[in-house]
């Protein structure tokens, strides 16, 4: 039995920051960042995801050094790695994504059929998960979570990253916990403002919705109660990739141990206030700095 199983290619990140000439190339995927954010708090944590032949072992060894159990995720031969290069703009607020490279699609196959999870997350990144795998994921989890970011991404001939909509809605009627970006919902339930948007998510039955709003912080939405968390201020700002999927590994950690939704969600926004201290995935902070960024964040800003 998991704690969180994530379910989403890895991929191999080209990172360009404004400061440097050279880009960070490193270990990516929402899976990553979900699942060392979770162990981060001593969650038990698998990944089910595809990788090609150019998949680094280093990388494989990185994660099972923190871990991460691998044992689903399978190599295919003769095919590649997902990558992306990712460009920030010189505020480190908007950026460019475009896709270089995609791993084969997650099948039902690649399910084991012992898998058993307190909470699978769907955390796709280029359309590899589709209605059927989650459908059958669902029979396995007593929870299910998703970020859909991968499925309303559109990809033009360069690769060019835009958001479209998305096309096969049955997949948020089994879902438990919706986390996305306000852009990403806008797509997914074509709304023109925030309020309708989670309206619409909830309309497909599910409990909990989180949007994430980059250094505005986050909206919480459950059974009817809407509640704003701030964001957890770092020290500095390097990359700020992967914060919302650390927020979200952060947050399922806490939910998994019966915590209250309020508190998970500022124990997911002090480990994201860590992720984007450094470049990649490479730096979440400990357990006792993240409770204690968050029992700030409770006590000054949640209860006043």
């Amino acid at each position: 039995m998991f704690d969180i199983v994530s379910v989403g290619n890895f991929s191999i990140d080209s990172i360009v920051l404004p400061d440097r000439r050279m880009p960070f190339v490193v270990l990516g995927g929402s899976v990553a960042y979900v699942s060392f954010a979770a162990r981060r708090l001593d969650a038990r944590v698998s990944v089910i995801s595809k990788v090609g032949n150019d998949f680094p072992v280093a990388y494989l060894w990185w994660l099972r050094q923190e871990g991460v159990d691998l044992s689903s995720v399978v190599k295919v031969e003769n095919a590649q790695t997902t990558r992306f290069e990712l460009k920030y703009d010189s505020d480190l607020l908007t950026r460019t994504l475009r896709l270089n490279g995609k791993a084969p699609a997650i099948t039902a196959d690649d399910v084991p059929n012992s898998l058993k999870a307190q909470i699978i997350h769907l955390a796709p990144i280029a359309g590899e998960i589709t209605y059927e795998v989650a459908e059958k994921l669902k029979r396995h989890a007593e929870a299910l979570s998703i970020d859909p970011q991968g499925l309303v991404r559109t990809f033009g001939e360069n690769g060019n990253v835009t958001h479209g909509s998305l096309a096969d809605k049955r997949i948020l009627e089994l879902v438990n916990i919706y986390k996305s970006s306000q852009a990403e919902i806008m797509s997914v339930t074509n709304q023109s403002d925030l309020s309708s948007a989670v309206k619409v998510i909830h309309d497909y039955g599910v409990e909990t919705v989180i949007v994430t709003l980059g250094a505005k912080g986050a909206l919480l939405s459950i059974e009817n109660n809407v509640y704003d968390i701030p964001a957890c201020k770092p020290e500095k700002v390097v990359d700020p990739t992967g914060a919302g999927d650390a927020f979200i590994g952060g947050f399922l950690a806490e939910y998994v141990n019966g915590e209250n939704h309020v508190r998970c969600a500022c124990v997911g926004s002090a480990i994201a206030s860590f992720v984007v201290e450094a470049p990649g995935p490479t730096f979440f902070g400990d357990k006792e700095r993240i409770y204690q960024r968050a029992r700030l964040l409770y006590e000054k800003e949640i209860k006043g």
